[in-house]
């Protein structure tokens, strides 16, 4: 399998439709047509520097995983959205691995805090997070319903160490 390389992305980019495409379909499927208004409720101006950034990491030249963040609040929490794995190349640690890399530059901007909240019907991405150290805003304990609300995670960045370091963080072009 060939080498990851992280690169630094603005919605729009060509490299960034397989992300768009395959995520709103992912939301339309599990959501219904909500998954179209989730994905238009960000404009590109929301990822982009200073207060936001978007990552994909590419294999081979194409996207296989990518997200983003952006300002939730002045000055110091970020807010993870557009978490994506190509289907075809889930189940190998690139969503943790954008995560990470996406925690790395949050902290570096100088956020202290992240929050992020996944849909009921992911619990692939509900694990992700738990299993990334982020505090479930939520009881855990308890199987979300599938027509609940959204299922809020935080993390503090200050006390989480360097987590893309852990990753095998490759330098972002």
């Amino acid at each position: 399998m060939s080498a990851l390389t992280v690169e630094r992305a603005v919605l729009g980019d060509p490299l960034t439709e397989p992300l768009i495409r395959e995520l709103t379909h992912e939301y339309v499927t599990r959501y219904g047509p909500g998954g179209h208004q989730e994905m238009a409720r960000y404009g590109a101006e929301e990822f982009a520097p200073p207060d936001g950034l978007l990552l994909l990491l590419l294999r081979d030249g194409e996207p296989v995983a990518g997200g983003a963040y952006r300002r939730h609040d002045a000055p110091a929490t970020a807010e993870v959205k557009r978490m994506w794995t190509a289907a075809g190349h889930r189940r190998q640690g690139l969503g943790r691995r954008v995560l990470a890399e996406l925690e790395s530059a949050a902290r570096e901007a100088g956020y202290r805090r992240i929050l992020l909240t996944t849909g009921p019907r992911q619990p692939e991405a509900r694990g992700l997070y738990l299993a990334a150290g982020y505090t479930p805003l939520f009881d855990a304990r308890v199987e979300p319903a599938p027509d609940g609300g959204p299922l809020p995670f935080e993390k503090d960045l200050l006390t989480t160490g360097t987590a893309a370091a852990a990753a095998g963080k490759a330098p972002i072009r």
